[in-house]
């Protein structure tokens, strides 16, 4: 039976510069720092690669990050990797859970999560079970 979790969170993308001879420049790189608040009161650091387009709104993203912290006061950490697509301005986005990335008392963690931006205050609604450890 999954769990529901939510709550808000900050969120600080920083621009990083191109890895020399790797990749394409035109691909931008970003740090992820986020402050998790509610049902989870964790902290995250992750990267991105996004790339936009010519047409205006349509973009895409990928993301991991590492979230640390408490999910309804189980202590541990666990892995989000993020899939992003807007398409003239309609998004597309699903987070998940990297399978068997939760540690301490997250061990068997799975789930997704959606997050929401209204009046530029991000909030984030999370579905996840845990399973006993192996």
């Amino acid at each position: 039976m999954a769990t529901h979790a939510s709550g808000t969170f900050e969120v600080k993308l920083n621009p990083q510069p191109p890895v020399e001879n790797v990749g394409d420049p035109s691909v931008g790189r970003l740090s992820i720092d986020k402050r998790f608040h509610g049902d989870l009161d964790a902290i995250s650091k992750g990267e991105m690669l996004a790339a936009g387009t010519d047409v205006k709104g349509s973009a895409g993203y990928v993301a991991i990050e590492r979230v640390t912290g408490a999910l309804h006061g189980r202590d541990g950490s666990f892995a989000l990797q993020h899939c992003g697509v807007m398409t003239r301005g309609a998004p597309q986005l699903s987070i998940t859970v990297v399978p068997d990335s939760g540690t301490g008392q997250l061990i068997g963690l799975a789930g997704k999560m959606a997050i929401n931006i209204v009046e530029g205050k991000h909030s984030y609604d999370f579905e996840y079970t845990l399973a006993e450890a192996p």
